[in-house]
């Protein structure tokens, strides 16, 4: 497998305020795999996450210092433009969250924000981007209707869609099933295994079956510290660290 890195991290650390939440993370991203990221919960994954398309700008008195690198670039410089980057890095996350539009409008959003305006082209867009997220067959006589009047597990697959439309190079999916029944879970898992080939994905999962079903690398974080990185059967069944076996053998979390 080609461990080409496609996002990286150096001593990152991030606050709230005084809070130190993420500790001196170093992290090697590698391209067209799943990455997980495990740990209990308040442990950091999220912010971590949310750190790597810059959602926590929106957040007051978060202080980030170190080094984020996407492609060799630095993420938090000041000549970053954030539109430019959340497109390159798309994010699902943890709620279904469709806008109240119709589903073709829902997945036509992004491509129209960022120009696209030919009806043609959106069309191609749209049947493209529901193909990838595995849920064309079942909306595709439907696409006027609402995204809300869609289950749980399809308004996911849709929300997917939105962020695949864009043609994004990573896809970051912050719990993006734990909302979900079985079987909507287990269509997600084999989407995830699909976009792989295309796409690099990072997951914040508290399922430690799940990890061990789609990822290929694991980071398991405790108290904002990365306590643990590498390939996923070898975390899983060799831990290098005893908190890391401790939390995935249950004794606490």
């Amino acid at each position: 497998m080609d461990d080409t890195i496609i996002l990286s991290t150096r001593d990152m650390n991030l606050y709230y305020g005084a809070h130190h939440a993420l500790k001196n993370v170093n992290i090697d991203i590698p391209e067209r795999q799943v990455t997980a990221l495990i740990g209990p919960s308040g442990c950091g994954k999220s912010t971590f996450l949310k750190s790597l398309d810059r959602m926590n700008d929106l957040i007051p008195n978060v202080k980030i210092t170190g080094s984020i690198q996407y492609r060799g670039q630095e993420i938090y410089d000041s000549s970053v433009d954030v539109t430019w980057l959340r497109k390159q890095i798309g994010m699902v996350f943890q709620k279904p969250n469709p806008f109240p539009m119709s589903i073709y409008d829902n997945v036509a959003y992004g491509p129209r924000t960022h120009g696209v305006r030919s009806k043609s082209k959106l069309d191609d867009i749209v049947e493209k981007s529901l193909q990838g997220a595995a849920i064309w067959d079942e909306v595709k006589d439907r696409l006027k209707k609402s995204a809300l009047s869609l289950s749980g597990g399809q308004q996911q697959r849709i929300c997917i869609a939105r962020a695949l439309a864009v043609e994004p190079d990573i896809l970051l999916m912050d719990e993006a099933t734990s909302a979900l029944d079985p079987i909507s879970t287990s269509k997600i898992e084999d989407l995830i295994a699909d976009l792989k080939q295309q796409y690099t994905i990072v997951i914040v999962t508290h399922n430690m079956q799940q990890a061990t079903r789609v990822s290929d690398k694991c980071a398991f974080f405790l108290l904002g510290d990365l306590i643990e990185f590498g390939d996923t059967t070898q975390l899983f069944s060799v831990p290098r660290d005893k908190r890391t076996e401790d939390y995935i053998t249950g004794r606490f979390g």
